[in-house]
């Protein structure tokens, strides 16, 4: 088991130490996910016979810290210029911009994008 909780602390110190150099998704679903593992992973360690719950939340922490940075690394990429998700747009109001070209707002952003789903910036 040593050899798990070493692995599980080594993940979270190296994604911790990475997401110093990224935003905010990034570094806060990093947290969320570090606890949540965490606590998921102690509440295994109580129930099952074989694990430890300190085992357990380390090994949890280690999962839920890579798991989180990676899902707020996604949401970086997608709120970027570098969109990996097609926007969802609000089509219920179309906007018309000085050029004549058509725009929308996608859903829950400012972000805009013209009807042909590129981005529209400013």
């Amino acid at each position: 088991m040593n050899t798990y909780i070493k692995t599980s602390l080594l993940c979270v110190a190296a994604v911790s130490l990475a997401a110093c150099e990224t935003t905010d998704n990034v570094e806060r679903d990093t947290v969320r996910g570090t606890a949540i593992g965490a606590a998921i992973g102690a509440g295994v360690g109580a129930i099952s016979g074989d694990v430890g719950v300190l085992e357990g939340a380390a090994v949890g922490a280690g999962a839920g810290a890579i798991g989180g940075a990676i899902h707020g690394s996604n949401k970086d990429k997608r709120m970027q210029d570098g969109t990996i998700y097609a926007p969802d747009l609000d089509r219920s109001t179309r906007y018309q911009d000085a050029n004549g070209r058509y725009y929308y707002y996608e859903k829950g952003t400012n972000r805009t994008f013209f009807e042909n789903g590129d981005y529209r910036s400013g």
